[in-house]
C-alpha cells in the first residue's frame, strides 16, 4: 500500500484525534502511516501520500497552515494530497460538505494548493476544557448561531462515519 503522512494542526485536540483515528484506519488497511503535528519538522519527500488537517480557531485557520503548504506547495501538487478541516460550524447539515462550508471555501480561495481531495468534519465543544477568554468567545458564537451554550456543554460533533469514508477516499487517491 503506500506511505502516508498525516499532519495536523490542533487547538483544543479534536483534530489531533481524529488525525490518530485515521492513522489507525489507514493502518489497519496497510498503509504505513506517520501523524505528526504541524509544529514537528516532517520530510514530506518521504512519503507517497500527504494529508494536511487543520481546525478553526476564532473563524480561521492557524497561519502557520499556510505557511507550510507555501513551503511544501510543490510536493502537495506533486503527490496524492488531501485536506480537512474541522470546525463547530461543520455540525450544521447545510455546512458539512467541502463545498459548502465558508471556511473550506476561505480556505481554498486563500491556499496557493488546490488539493485533490478535501472534507470538513464537525468538532467537539467543551466549554469546560477551554479558558474563560475562549469560552466567552465561543459561547457568544454558539449563542449567534443558535448552538448550545450552558456552560457545562461537552458535545462532540464529529461523524466517525463520514472519517471512515474519508480514511476510504484517501485509499483510493491518486497523483
Amino acid at each position: 500500500m503506500s506511505k502516508i503522512v498525516i499532519v495536523y494542526s490542533s487547538v483544543h485536540g479534536q483534530t489531533r484525534k481524529i488525525s490518530a483515528y485515521l492513522e489507525d484506519k489507514l493502518t489497519a488497511a496497510g498503509n504505513s502511516v506517520t501523524a505528526v503535528s504541524l509544529a514537528d519538522k516532517v520530510n514530506l519527500a518521504e512519503f507517497d501520500k500527504i494529508i494536511i488537517g487543520a481546525s478553526i480557531r476564532h473563524g480561521k485557520h492557524n497561519p502557520a497552515v499556510y505557511d507550510f503548504i507555501e513551503a511544501n506547495q510543490a510536493l502537495l501538487e506533486q503527490k496524492p494530497s488531501s485536506f480537512f478541516s474541522v470546525s463547530l460550524v461543520a455540525r450544521k447539515p447545510l455546512k458539512n460538505t467541502a463545498e459548502t462550508n465558508p471556511y473550506m471555501r476561505a480556505f481554498l480561495e486563500k491556499s496557493p494548493w488546490a488539493p485533490k481531495l478535501a472534507e470538513v468534519f464537525g468538532g467537539n465543544l467543551n466549554y469546560p476544557s477551554y479558558g474563560a477568554m475562549d469560552r466567552n468567545i465561543i459561547r457568544f458564537i454558539m449563542w449567534i448561531t443558535k448552538g448550545p451554550t450552558a456552560a457545562d456543554t461537552n458535545i462532540e460533533y464529529t461523524d466517525w462515519q463520514k472519517v471512515d469514508a474519508y480514511a476510504d477516499s484517501i485509499n483510493l487517491l491518486t497523483a
